[in-house]
């Protein structure tokens, strides 16, 4: 009750929400969409998301009283099936345990004690399981995908062919245009041109949309990537025996260099730093059968168990300490041991022979040891193997290895005997990081080397600095002198199964085909360190290991004693119990690790005992002395105070048999009148080991399970330890022994874990009766239980799944728990059960009191709280109130039994209980309730495990009570409901929430409350449980709220995806008989009905409650208003997984059953339409997948390698291409795209399986009642939708792989960051995880964190995908892709259908048209496209006034789109968008009579197609072009009109554009066979000046690309001179250039602009010249962008003689500030020919010609190119030779070395020729005079040469006498530079010089290089004696001296030669001068250091002059007479 100050406050906020509830009432009657009531409700209350949420609130039906009340109607079927829960819903399976051996190990049936009992029945019943059969729901998510039937769709992206996702491009290297009328078309599409109704067309394209359809859209669409999805409980693993990671080790063989004895070996495992042998010994036995004949008499026939030569190692914590330790032992002989191996140390196999009688003594000396000491051993040789090294060197190979180890410790490679690295011991790596030893690959080891065994260091101790000192690298080990040897092992990792197994039980394992064959031995591991595995095999072993004797004061002979043991079971000889695993015999004299086992019996008595007696062996053989000696004995008890004795002994030995009644007694005791060896001390050490499950050797479980199993054989007193326990006593020893658990060690209570829990559970439910009282323990037991699973979670955080779940406790309850035996006289429920005893008090008994039971003692016999007394003195007021309760309903009970209430409290319980059965559920609850302080902490802590054994309980019960099928409200007394409702356990949680600032704690009470309400829906009282679900969400939220904290919020919807993944989700929700009935009229009712199911109205809610507060809560979260601190990925992610669980459940796989279940969600449909704003863009170009995705961007796809902009191909059509606007509303809200695009691409996927399975019917009454801006929102979603599941092709999935997996790591990072600065639980987790907690119950860090600590999501941190998953994930995308623009298609299909008949038809068709066109434009599969087609011809037919009088702009589009598709290479769409092109031409016509609009819009889109797009193929789309053709000629409707002929007309203009543009796509990766084609169709526009100009600034573009800034000038200038000659043909101004002539300036070429041919339109026509260039602005802005491109390419002059055109038209317009600008440039380009001079480069120049075939059109063609300054020849030479070997392949391209003329003849026809050659500007002498700077000399260039040399005899070089030159002077058709980087070359000529004209040349330019140098300012006196040098220094003397000696020495004989001779002569004249100038100028350069250099250059320069002399002093008389002119030998070609 309220206190009475609340009420007022209360009724108020319960007005408020009255009011509340009729504002919604009356919004709902509007019919207006949820959102809008969410924004008025929201609004009148200051728009808090957080008060909204709290009014949300509904009541649900109460369920069990609704099915009563309303039966279904439906027949039995799918449909029934949705409304009622199945019959066989929950099942109890007892599932029999999986045994690994053949025969079960446990102990025969006998006198066995009640706990061994206990064990074996725990060891071995059947596992209980509950399923719930229907729980699959994850399983078919999993499933569906992979069961899932993919077609491979034909996808065409930007107008690639993919089918299988592979890419293709369509390259046509020599395509030759063929005539149209000869093309073949594709085929025609039946009935097209028929007249048909539009309703019968609109059927038929649904019944083919509607065929062949994917009926799980989800399996496309899996669920984003989680972590791991919150309500996956995974099913934990079966509980099994434990094992590390196993190795299977194989001994092959065993040698020495001598054989003269058997040698026995055993390997084990130890751990140095642990100092711990880590497993048993393995025994085996290498000898040959000759040497084990020596043996024959000692040894009887061997048990095959010793046979073995393979072993299993288990290995639990793997490191880099372990070794293999091999230890090799001999037949005991006389001697030390250094004496016995000294043989194996000096003698060799090799010297067998030399020694032979040496051997055969030793021989026969062991023979005769053999025979006579053949039982006895000692030790003789060890050697230890690093195990790492054996994995690490194993796993660097690349196949089965072979090692080789020997003294050092290093291994090598046998294969290829070469060393594979020191991979020494040292090699390993200190600390204990994990290693692996399950993927190495198997190694041969063979180990060379053994250390002989040193007497005085047998001990462990000794063992463990030996292998601590072998992995040092100066091991002392390494100077020892080894025994060499040879053993043979094979290590590998263990399979799976391996065959002819044994345990260490000695157990054959499964598979055992054969028993005869030699079996492999699992060797037992000892640990290095706890392991918390639960028991769940028999055994029960023990190990005995004697270390060491002391009998150095012992009288007498100490050598060679031997020790034998025996189990013994009475102190009678006769009473030694047979030991089955080994011979208990060793020798003591060097006792050293041995170890012998047996297997204990399984009940012990107190005369159960080892004895060990000890022998003197004579190993000389003396005259009578026997062979063995009895000199001591000593034993140890097995049992003491009941407990097994394990663990370290000293024990004394006595030198006398013990005396009678010895064996219970511990030799410690002093009996009377024994001899002790050394005064009774310590002499003998030795280890006890035992491996048991039945022992548990821990004091506190050894009590409490002796005290249990006391109660059961009701005998007393009780011996425990010291201690007599009396029955009057028993109880609270009882008490403290199960208090006391807590003490016990973690790891005996984990091996004995699933015991423990069953005897206290069985306390808890029947409480024992002692001493004629029933003694309530169930307190105790369920604070014990709360202790001891907290404990586990604390300490084995590692083991725990995402939910914080120990795997053992959750493996406990789904395999082990069950219900105890309610009844002590009949058998459990089930198989096994938990035993019982008429010693328990049962609940379950009439109310006849046991004999025993002494009612008068006042005592609660509740198993609540045993303390409560007369007066209840609870821990708090809640017990208290909770206690009163329950006596208050038990008087008046009693009352009507005729009871008077005058029984004492205690007594009234006591009968209340009896009266009432105590199920373990019932208890559980009630001990929960009524726990405080730390046990209800500790609780809380694990409450998971008390939810599940409470369900597990409550199904077990109703399972065998038959209860299952009974009501519901009938099932559980109030009691129970009581204890689980709100005010009990739920108000613990809630207050929770408050108090506990551990947010993890938080997070999984909410998780586990949910799972237990999840679990309790199939079982309990549906409406019951929805209360519960309904108080959690309000009281709880509330308190959540109260703390502002979003991550609550967060686990509010973990809390509700949980409830909701119950598989009966849907019958949960669906309270009736949902059957709609649409009749041909429409009822205000029904319509109403309709618009409810739409809303979030109170209706809704409460008969779809866990619906309603799914889309409750996404409707509030999503809210634009709301704070967006909630995180929305989570809600739509509760909302994705909902659907997709539904969608591939296979009971809603009937499509009417699927439309049914679709109605619980169509409130989605307004809830998206609102959050439209806030969804990310998939519609902006360049998305996530890196390519234009915008409308008006579609066409760019290849925006950076396409060769035409937008603007030329609008120009090409002669217009502008209308851009397609956005969806208004994507424009208007500047907050568009707050989700991000995964989160938004879930929540449309979610709204597309709503539209795909609702009832059509229901959308279109819906869609009726929408306004249109809603229906316009509507389609703009529909348009985002379209973008969203576009087809992205399997490049994207691969290049997101590749950047997922380079992220990867940077990602883990950012994750962590972005965890840590954000809030709520799981920034709790990474702060624990840096700093451990240290709270009382141990709160660890989450699972989900600590991903590399677990195996259930591994998977996921391999990031990069095979190339068949990327293909796959390609495929589901297509698929997803298709599907998707389906369901679009569907929905518009009947939004069409629904605005048809409205007044507002017009703007919501035209929002239609928008989102096809749209889905047109991006890539789609044929089978879409098809579908989309037929959709869009029914549009148009029935609406084409909408296209050609409205939506304009969408015409152009529509063409655009159609021309796209006609191009495809799939023919099903060319035919398809063929036939709509058509009929859009038809349908034009027959509106206005012509279609000029279509004719328009096709040409331009044409031109804009073939421009922008890059793989389009021309081939295609003239098969279409030809389908049009046909279609005209075939339509016999038209043939009188004149619409065929205007069809042809357009068809064969659009060929005409195709072929002229259709080269530019082959080339566009030849740059300039790109320009040359972009010129030439340039140049064919001529007459068309606005065409023309678009092309050369397109061309200019291109060459601004490739940094070629003059060819871009000049296009610029080519342009301006264009609009020059039409500005001046419009109008006459004298400030205007008067054309073309003004320009010749800059450049020759550009009086080809000029208008004067007699085809040049007029400008004044209409759409001539209207172009924004064609004024004198356009004309101003082309000039301007010339200079500044001659600027940057560094022609100075020429950005002077285009301001020369521009300053005079600025200064007509009085434009001071331009001239300001212009002369400023012009400053700054003067100052850059002066700073540069000198400095300045421009184009290098090349001959280019092409031979051969392969080139097409420029075969024999030959080009000059205009490269960058300093290219190589090299570098153009491997540009193109590479360019074009891709092209034609490598192997067919080869270039032309030499520059000599080209021979086609001689040339392979098959093979590309290409020779290129430098050439250099040549000018005539007249010229010379007005190039006088660098840039004259380069620029306007139109004549080139190069030089060839030659000899007559056809050879490149000859002597000087006969070297002849050819130069090559070549005329280009344009000049340098134009609008092209390479011109024709129209002209060559030929000059050929004779040998001394060559020699005068080369000296002329000796001499001009002598003259440079001399005369440089500043002086270079480097580069000066570098010429020097190269003229007169002595290496070279023979250079000038030699040309002088051919040319000079004679007069020549042939007259026309003497000009030239006497040329030369003064060449060399001047050559001496300009030597002499040079020496001068060098002398006044030089320092001191150089004089000796001018010395030696001036002594060779007079040698030179003298040698020269003669020469050139001798003159030809003949000169001086007229003689005949001298011709040059000169050819032209």
């Amino acid at each position: 009750m309220w206190k009475k100050s609340q009420q007022p406050s209360c009724f108020l906020s319960l007005l408020a929400c009255w009011l509340m509830l009729i504002n919604i009432c009356v919004l709902l009657f509007s019919r207006t969409v949820a959102a809008e009531v969410r924004k008025q409700i929201a609004g009148q209350y200051g728009g808090s998301p957080q008060l909204l949420k709290n009014l949300s609130a509904v009541e649900p039906v109460d369920f069990e009283e609704y099915l009563i009340t309303h039966p279904p109607l439906i027949e039995s079927g799918p449909l029934r099936d949705l409304i009622e829960f199945p019959p066989d819903d929950i099942e109890v399976l007892y599932t029999p345990r999986e045994c690994r051996t053949l025969g079960q190990a446990v102990p025969e049936e006998g006198e066995n004690d009640p706990h061994v009992r206990d064990c074996v029945r725990s060891y071995t019943e059947d596992w209980a399981i509950v399923n719930r059969k229907y729980d699959t729901s994850l399983d078919f998510l999993l499933t569906s995908v992979l069961s899932l039937e993919l077609t491979q769709p034909f996808f065409l992206i930007h107008g690639i062919l993919i089918h299988d996702f592979k890419y293709g491009k369509c390259v046509n290297w020599a395509c030759s245009i063929f005539d149209l009328k000869n093309s073949q078309p594709d085929a025609l599409l039946p009935h097209l041109l028929d007249r048909v109704p539009n309703e019968e067309i609109d059927h038929h394209n649904e019944d083919q949309r509607k065929s062949n359809r994917h009926r799980e859209l989800f399996a496309l669409h899996p669920a984003l990537d989680e972590e791991e999805p919150i309500e996956r409980h995974c099913v934990p693993d079966v509980p099994k025996e434990h094992f590390g990671q196993r190795l299977l080790v194989k001994c092959l063989s065993l040698k020495f260099e001598i054989e003269i004895e058997p040698i026995f070996a055993s390997l084990a495992l130890y751990d140095v730093k642990e100092k711990k042998k880590i497993s048993e010994n393995f025994y085996f036995d290498l000898n040959s059968e000759q040497t084990k004949a020596m043996l024959r008499p000692h040894i009887p026939s061997a048990a095959i168990s010793t046979l073995a030569r393979s072993a299993v190692f288990s290995i639990t914590y793997p490191s880099q300490d372990v070794f293999f330790v091999i230890k090799l032992e001999k037949v005991l002989q006389q001697g030390d041991i250094g004496e016995c191996a000294e043989p194996y140390m000096v003698f060799k196999e090799s010297d067998a022979a030399k020694n032979k009688e040496k051997l055969e003594k030793l021989r026969s000396q062991s023979e005769q040891f053999c025979q006579r000491l053949g039982r006895y051993r000692m030790p003789f040789a060890w050697t230890a193997i690093h195990l790492m090294n054996i994995v690490n060197s194993a796993g660097s190979l690349e196949r089965d290895t072979e090692l080789e180890m020997g003294l050092s410790g290093s291994w090598s490679e046998r294969r290829n005997s070469s060393i594979v690295g020191r991979r020494s011991l040292e090699r390993t790596t200190s600390g204990d990081e994990s290693c692996s030893l399950t993927s190495f690959r198997p190694a041969t080891l063979t180990v060379t080397n053994f250390f002989k065994q040193e007497g005085d260091r047998l001990s462990d101790e000794d063992l463990y600095k030996f292998l601590a000192d072998m992995r040092r690298p100066s091991s002392v080990l390494r100077r020892l002198r080894p025994i060499t040897g040879r053993l043979k092992i094979d290590i590998s990792p263990a399979p799976e199964n391996p065959h002819y197994c044994l345990t260490p039980d000695l157990l054959q394992v499964k598979p055992y085909p054969d028993s005869r064959v030699r079996p492999t031995k699992e060797i037992l591991e000892f640990p290095a360190r706890d392991v918390y595995v639960p028991n769940t095999t028999y055994r029960n072993l023990l190990y005995v290991n004697p270390q060491s004797l002391n009998f150095a004061n012992r009288q007498g002979s100490a050598r060679n004693i031997t020790v034998k043991v025996q189990f013994m079971n009475g102190e009678d000889p006769s009473n030694a119990m047979p030991v089955s695993f080994d011979n208990a015999e060793i020798n003591l004299q060097y006792l050293y690790d041995q170890t012998y086992h047996g297997e204990l019996p399984a009940s012990l008595t107190d005369h159960h005992h080892i004895l060990f007696t000890f022998y003197h062996v004579s190993c000389q053989q003396k005259q009578n002395t026997p062979l063995e000696t009895p000199v001591g004995y000593t034993w140890i008890p097995m049992l003491q105070n009941g407990r097994l004795r394990t663990g370290h002994f000293c024990l004394p030995v006595s030198l006398e048999k013990p005396p009678q009644s010895y064996s219970v007694l511990s030799p410690d005791v002093p009996l009377p009148g024994m001899k002790w060896v050394d005064n009774h001390r310590g002499v003998f050490n030795v280890e006890v080991v035992a491996a048991s499950t039945i022992h548990t050797q821990d004091q506190y479980l050894d009590k409490f399970f002796a005290l249990v199993h006391a109660l059961d054989e009701h005998m007393f007193p009780v011996r425990i330890g010291d201690m007599r326990i009396m029955e009057n006593n028993l109880e609270a020893e009882l008490k403290s022994s199960i208090a006391a658990l807590n003490s016990s060690q973690l790891e005996p209570v984990v091996r004995f874990l699933h015991l423990l829990l069953d005897k206290l559970v069985l306390l808890m439910v029947r409480p024992p009766v002692i001493a004629g009282q029933i003694v309530n323990l169930g307190q105790a037991s369920f604070e014990v239980m709360a202790s001891i699973v907290n404990r586990l979670h604390k300490y084995l955080d590692t083991s725990q799944d995402m939910h914080g779940r120990n795997s053992l406790l959750s493996s406990y309850i789904h395999y082990v728990f069950r219900l105890p035996n309610m009844d002590p006289n009949s058998p459990s429920p089930g198989p096994g059960g938990l035993g019982g005893s008429v010693h328990y008090a049962t609940m379950a008994r009439s109310a006849v009191r046991p004999a025993s039971l002494n009612l008068n003692r006042s005592r609660s016999l509740s198993n609540s709280n045993p303390d409560i007394s007369g007066t209840p003195t609870s821990p708090d007021d809640e017990v208290r109130s909770i206690i009163g309760s329950k006596v208050a309903s038990f008087h008046s009970k009693m009352h009507c039994m005729g009871i008077n209430n005058q029984f004492p409290f205690s007594f009234c319980l006591a009968c209340y209980d009896m009266l009432h059965v105590h199920l373990f559920h019932e208890e559980l609850a009630l001990q929960w309730v009524v726990s405080s302080g730390s046990v209800r902490e500790g609780a809380l802590q694990q409450a998971w495990f008390f939810f599940e054994l409470m369900v597990k309980s409550i199904i077990h019960h109703l399972y065998f009570t038959d209860r299952l099928q009974s009501p519901r409200k009938n099932r559980f007394p109030e009691r129970f409901m009581d204890d689980i409702t709100i005010s009990k356990i739920f108000n613990i949680f809630s207050r929770s929430f408050l108090l506990i600032k551990d947010l993890e704690l938080v997070e999984r009470l909410n998780t586990s409350l949910a799972f237990f309400l999840n679990d309790l829906l199939s079982v309990m009282d549906r409406g019951f449980v929805f209360s519960l679900i309904k108080t959690y969400w309000k009281q709880v939220s509330t308190k959540l709220y109260a703390l502002q904290n979003p991550t609550l919020e967060s686990l509010r919807l973990d809390f509700l995806r949980i409830i909701c993944s119950h598989e009966h989700y849907v019958t949960l929700n669906l309270k009736k008989n949902i059957t709609l009935f649409f009749s041909g009229f429409s009822t205000q009712v029904q319509d109403q009905k309709i618009a409810n199911m739409f809303e979030l109205s109170v209706p809704f809610r409460e008969q779809h409650y866990l619906a309603g507060l799914v889309l409750t809560e996404l409707a509030v979260i999503l809210d634009p208003e709301a704070d967006g601190s909630v995180p929305w990925c989570k809600v739509i992610s509760v909302v994705h997984n909902l659907l997709s669980s539904h969608d591939s459940d296979p009971r809603y796989a009937d499509f009417e059953v699927k439309a049914r279940v679709a109605l619980l969600y169509l409130p989605l449909i307004g809830i998206v339409m609102e959050t439209l704003p806030q969804l990310h863009d998939f519609t902006e170009s360049y998305n996530q997948w890196g390519r234009p995705g915008g409308p008006g961007t579609e066409e760019q796809e290849a925006e950076g390698n396409s060769m035409i902009s937008q603007t030329v191909a609008m120009a090409i059509a002669g217009t502008s291409v209308p851009q397609m606007s956005r969806p208004s509303s994507f424009l208007l809200n500047p907050q568009h795209g707050s989700f991000s695009a995964e989160s938004s691409r879930s929540l449309l996927i979610c709204l597309l399986w709503v539209l795909k399975n609702a009832d059509e019917m229901v959308l279109q009454k819906w869609f009726t009642d929408l306004s249109v801006s809603q229906l316009n929102r509507l389609l703009d979603l529909l348009y985002l939708c379209v973008s969203c599941f576009e087809y992205k092709g399997k490049k994207a999935f691969e290049r997101m792989n590749s950047l997922t997996f380079k992220k990867s790591k940077d990602m883990k990072a950012k994750l962590e960051e972005a965890i840590l600065g954000s809030i709520g639980a799981r920034q709790e987790m990474v702060r624990r995880k840096r700093s451990p907690s240290g709270s009382a119950f141990g709160s660890q860090e989450n699972l989900r964190w600590r991903k590399d600590m677990t195996h259930w999501r591994q998977t996921s941190e391999k990031m990069d995908k095979t190339r068949a998953e990327l293909e796959h994930e390609a495929i589901i995308d297509g698929n997803l892709a298709t599907e998707a623009n389906l369901i679009i298609l569907d929905t518009l299909e009947i939004i069409v259908q629904t605005v048809s008949v409205t007044e507002s038809k017009e703007s919501i068709l035209g929002g239609v048209l928008k989102v096809l066109l749209h889905s047109m434009a991006c890539n789609q599969s044929a089978l879409y496209l098809q579908h989309c087609f037929a959709t869009q011809r029914a549009l148009v037919s029935k609406f084409p006034e909408l296209l050609f009088e409205e939506e304009t702009e969408q015409c152009a589009d529509l063409c655009l789109r159609l021309l796209r598709n006609c191009s495809s290479s799939i023919s099903t769409i060319r035919a398809h968008a063929s036939a709509s092109l058509y009929l859009l031409m038809r349908q034009n016509f027959e509106i206005g009579n012509n279609f000029a609009r279509v004719k328009m819009q096709v040409t331009m889109s044409l031109s804009s197609l073939v421009g922008t797009s890059q793989n389009f193929n021309e081939d295609f789309l003239r098969r279409s072009l030809k389908t049009i053709l046909t279609y005209a000629e075939e339509d016999l409707e038209l043939r009188e009109t004149t619409f065929p002929d205007q069809v042809q007309d357009l068809v064969f203009n659009l060929h005409m554009i195709l072929s002229d543009t259709v080269k530019m796509k082959e080339h566009q990766e030849d740059p300039e066979m790109l320009i040359d084609l972009m010129y030439r169709i340039a140049k064919g526009y001529q007459t068309s000046p606005d065409l023309r100009l678009t092309w050369l600034q397109n061309m200019a573009g291109k060459h601004s690309e490739r940094n070629n800034h003059a060819e871009a000038a000049q296009c610029l200038v080519h342009s301006a001179a264009l609009v020059a000659e039409y500005l001046s043909m419009l109008e006459d101004r004298k400030y205007l250039p008067v054309g073309c002539v003004t320009f010749q300036n800059i450049s020759s070429n550009v009086l080809e602009e000029s208008a004067v041919s007699d085809d040049v339109v007029s400008p004044d026509e209409e759409g001539i010249c209207s172009g924004k260039y064609f004024t004198e602005a356009g004309l101003v802005g082309l000039l301007e962008q010339a200079a500044s491109s001659f600027s940057m390419a560094g022609m100075y002059e020429a950005v002077n003689e285009v301001y020369k055109v521009l300053i005079p038209i600025h200064e007509a317009n009085r434009d001071a500030k331009k001239l300001a600008t212009i002369h400023g440039k012009l400053q700054e380009a003067f100052g850059k020919i002066v700073h540069q001079d000198g400095k300045r480069m421009f184009g290098t120049y090349f001959r280019v010609g092409f031979y051969g075939s392969k080139f097409g059109d420029l075969d024999e063609q030959e080009f000059v190119y205009k490269e960058p300054a300093i290219t190589k020849l090299a570098e153009i030479s491997h540009r193109l030779e590479g360019f074009y070997g891709e092209r034609f392949g490598e192997d067919q391209v080869e270039v032309i070395k030499d520059s000599n003329p080209v021979d086609k003849c001689k040339l392979d026809p098959n093979k590309a020729f290409i020779q290129i050659t430098y050439v250099e500007p040549y000018f005539d002498t007249y010229e010379m005079k007005d190039r006088i700077t660098y840039f004259d000399k380069n620029y306007n260039l139109r004549r080139f040469v190069y030089c060839t040399p030659f000899t007559l005899d056809g050879r490149a070089h000859g002597d000087l006498h006969e070297q002849f030159k050819r130069k090559t002077i070549l005329t280009t058709s344009h000049a340098f530079p134009y609008i092209k980087t390479r011109i024709n070359i129209i002209h060559k000529e030929e000059i050929i010089s004779t040998p001394i004209e060559v020699a005068i040349e080369d000296m002329q330019k000796k001499t001009q290089e002598l003259a440079f140098a001399t005369h440089q300012d500043p002086s270079d006196a480097k580069m000066l004696q570098m010429v020097l040098q190269g003229s007169v220094g002595t290496t070279v003397n023979q250079g000038p001296l030699e040309v002088a000696q051919v040319f000079l020495s004679e007069i020549p004989s042939d007259p026309k030669l003497y000009r030239h001779h006497n040329k030369l002569r003064l060449c060399f004249k001047d050559f001496t001068k300009r030597c002499e100038d040079a020496l001068r100028k060098n002398k006044s350069l030089i320092g001191p250091d150089q004089k000796e250099y001018q010395r030696e250059l001036e002594r060779n320069y007079h040698r030179l002059k003298e040698a020269l002399q003669p020469l050139i002093n001798r003159k030809i008389p003949q000169l001086y007479k007229p003689v005949l002119q001298v011709n040059s030998h000169r050819s032209d070609n």
